[in-house]
C-alpha cells in the first residue's frame, strides 16, 4: 500500500488538515487582531468568539430524523477508513519466519531476519557490490527475495546478477533447506565524489 500514489493522498490529507488546524487556531487565539491581517470572507471562524457550527446550521435538520443518524454514521465511516489507512502503513510485508523441512515430518521455523541478514551480507562481499540490502516477503513455504545492490563503478551488472543467483541464492536455498528462492534484484550503480588531483 506504499505507493506513490498513497503517499501523495496521505500528504494532501495532512496538507488539508494542518491549514484547517492552523486556521482555526488563529481565530481561536484571536492573533488577526493582534498580528493585523484580515481572514478570507467565506471563512466561518475568524474570532475567539465565533463558532464553526452557528445556531441556525446546527438546528436547520432537527425535524428530520435521518439526518443526526447519517451524519454520525458517516463520520464514523470516515473515522474507521482513517484507523484502517494508518494501521496499514504500519503493516509490512516483511517475512517474518520461515517454514523449513528439518527432516522429522514435523518442520521447523527460521527467522527472516537472519536470512536477510546473510543473504546482506553475502552480497554486499560479492566482487564489484559496494553495499547491498535484502527483504524476504512471500509466505512461509514460498518466500522470495527482494535485494538493492550498489555496484562499483567497474562491476558488470550480468556478472554480478549471475554470480548472485549462483553462488549468494544457492546457498541460501541449500542452508535453508528451500527448493527455489525467487529473487528480484535491482542495481544501482553508486556515485562518488570527484577528488581533486594536483
Amino acid at each position: 500500500m506504499r505507493t506513490t500514489l498513497n503517499r501523495v493522498l496521505l500528504a494532501l490529507i495532512g496538507l488539508i488538515l494542518l491549514v484547517v488546524g492552523l486556521s482555526v487556531l488563529v481565530g481561536s487565539l484571536d492573533l488577526q487582531r493582534h498580528w493585523d491581517f484580515t481572514m478570507p470572507q467565506w471563512w466561518p471562524f475568524t474570532g475567539p468568539k465565533d463558532v464553526l457550527l452557528a445556531n441556525h446550521d446546527r438546528t436547520r435538520y432537527r425535524s428530520d430524523g435521518w439526518w443526526w443518524p447519517v451524519v454520525i454514521a458517516v463520520l464514523a465511516v470516515l473515522l474507521l477508513a482513517g484507523l484502517w489507512w494508518l494501521l496499514a502503513q504500519a503493516r509490512t510485508k516483511r517475512l517474518r519466519q520461515i517454514r523449513i523441512d528439518s527432516g522429522d515430518g514435523q518442520g521447523a521455523l527460521l527467522r527472516g531476519r537472519a536470512v536477510e541478514n546473510v543473504l546482506r551480507s553475502e552480497a554486499g562481499a560479492y566482487e564489484g557490490v559496494e553495499w547491498s540490502s535484502a527483504v524476504l516477503t512471500g509466505r512461509r513455504g514460498t518466500p522470495e527475495a527482494r535485494l538493492v545492490l550498489g555496484l562499483a563503478p567497474h562491476a558488470t551488472p550480468q556478472e554480478v546478477v549471475t554470480g548472485l543467483d549462483t553462488e549468494v541464492l544457492e546457498r541460501a536455498r541449500n542452508s535453508a533447506g528451500l527448493p527455489e528462492l525467487p529473487a528480484e534484484a535491482r542495481l544501482r550503480a553508486v556515485r562518488h565524489r570527484a577528488a581533486r588531483v594536483s
